[in-house]
């Protein structure tokens, strides 16, 4: 089943996605792993990003965690400091 899954983006996956909060097509139930290459897919310049964290339910995600309808999942790049 294809849903729509709101996906909170910061900093440069912001600027990719083209806003902070995007409504993002996707076969569920689906991995973070397998999100991470749909976005891939749909912004290819993802591939320039060196690490790309995703968060659900704010709790950072491993590549094999289910993302179910409804979860809130966030799109996290690297971060530097200062």
């Amino acid at each position: 089943m294809t849903t729509k899954l709101k996906i909170l983006a910061f900093g440069i996956a912001r600027d990719i996605m083209g806003g902070s909060s995007v409504q993002f097509n996707i076969e569920m139930p689906t991995t973070t792993s397998k999100l991470k290459k749909a976005l891939i897919d749909q912004f290819p310049e993802f591939i320039d990003v060196r690490s790309l964290a995703v968060a659900v339910n704010n709790e950072y995600s491993s590549g094999s965690d289910v993302i179910l309808d409804g979860d809130e999942v966030a799109i996290i790049p690297p971060v530097s400091g200062g």
